[in-house]
């Protein structure tokens, strides 16, 4: 199983970064959260419901699709207008290490919690992953509405406008050990190339069954492969030496 490092590596013209980082200064504490709270009006209030039938299991999933949509919207709106959107998809990669523990989820969902006990864990992730006060603040509206769980499905969305907003390729790099800047540099240059995009992000994975180098994802979903993996080479010369089956007579 692969190990998800959120470390990443991002290429971006010069001209692009200046773009991206336009807009201001962070805006106060105070003023984040009115601006937060006000992009946030139209967020689906989602409480927990009664249990549904086996044939309506499509339902809650579109409507968790739906949510995570909205409140990766909702949050987008802020950073561009704060000019915050770098280290936006920054903090959410953090809140992403912190929710994939499922237990995280299940405390800030669970009704029975007081919301102090929550209130509590959240400042402890504020401060540990120093967040900024406006994603601090869409947290909070997020464990308010019962919706931790999707908590990952709404970084993934986030990252779909980040990626859009800035034209920006994420690529995924998985190897057996930690490469090198310069050779994720080298990796985001050829995706780069072949994709004519303006930025790529690398984000990389650890899987020993490679057994050595590495493979790249990109493209919707991950759709597009470059397997250098060794046990990719294996595979290939296993197939040349696979023989029909010959019956034998007795």
């Amino acid at each position: 199983m692969a190990a998800l490092r959120l470390a990443s590596f991002t290429l971006r013209p010069a001209a692009a970064a200046a773009s991206a980082s336009s807009g201001g200064t962070p805006a106060a504490s105070g003023s984040v959260s009115v601006s937060f709270a006000r992009a946030a009006r139209g967020l689906p209030s989602l409480r927990l419901a009664p249990p549904r039938r086996r044939g309506d299991l499509a339902r809650p999933r579109a409507a968790a699709e739906a949510a995570a949509e909205s409140y990766a919207s909702a949050l987008s709106e802020v950073a561009v207008e704060n000019g915050t959107l770098e280290q936006t998809v920054s903090d959410l990669e953090k809140l992403e290490k912190v929710f994939a523990d499922e237990a995280v989820a299940e405390f800030f969902d669970n009704p029975t919690v007081p919301r102090e006990e929550k209130a509590e864990l959240i400042d402890e992730i504020a401060r540990s992953s120093e967040l900024q006060p406006h994603v601090v603040n869409f947290l909070n509206v997020v464990v308010d509405n019962f919706r931790a769980a999707i908590v990952p499905q709404i970084v993934a969305e986030f990252e779909n406008v980040y990626n859009s907003l800035t034209g920006t390729e994420v690529a995924t790099v998985t190897s057996v050990v930690q490469l090198e800047s310069q050779d994720l540099a080298q990796i985001a240059q050829h995706v780069q190339k072949m994709t004519g995009a303006q930025n790529v992000r690398i984000k990389t994975q650890l899987d020993p069954e490679l057994i050595a180098g590495f493979t790249v994802q990109y493209g919707r979903d991950g759709s597009s492969l470059i397997d250098m993996s060794v046990r990719k080479q294996i595979e290939e010369i296993a197939s040349e030496f696979e023989l029909p089956a010959v019956p034998l007579e007795v």
